[in-house]
């Protein structure tokens, strides 16, 4: 492997350590209802988003519960000195993509087929800790003035 190469990869490794990521694939629901729901939670604080898909009445909000408490115990393995609530979780990014479709045909009068197109979806999320961001943002600020 060149350098250029071993650099890039350790420079990828690098900034993989700070992201907390967790993904569900292949999610039995059409991506445009799984959005309505992603877009409740995106930027918000892990507890309260939580509190939000606990009780929200959509089929894709007990799995994207379970998806964020993934990601948190995600962040938990990668920082076993951390105390969770000093670390301010929030939901940083989070992605509904569309899965495969399964195809199928249903019966329809007059000898006709029509077509059924059962959805799935990806759902990526990404986790982000306010605490962490906020010495970077004023060392930036230092280094403009």
């Amino acid at each position: 492997m060149g350098r250029r190469k071993r650099n890039s990869a350790e420079a990828r490794k690098e900034a993989n350590k700070t992201l907390y990521v967790a993904k569900l694939m292949n999610n039995p629901t059409s991506p445009r209802k799984t959005r309505l729901v992603a877009d409740l939670v995106r930027g918000v604080d892990v507890d309260k988003a939580l509190g939000i898909l606990k009780y929200c009445p959509r089929e894709s909000a007990p799995k994207m519960y379970k998806l964020i408490l993934s990601a948190v115990a995600n962040w938990q393995v990668k920082n076993e000195g951390k105390r969770l609530e000093e670390s301010e979780l929030y939901v940083k990014q989070i992605m509904v993509d569309e899965g495969r479709t399964v195809k199928r045909m249903r019966t329809a009068p007059q000898g006709r087929g029509y077509r059924i197109r059962k959805r799935s979806n990806h759902i990526t999320v990404i986790l982000g800790s306010r605490v962490e961001e906020a010495p970077v943002a004023s060392k930036a600020e230092e280094e403009n003035k």
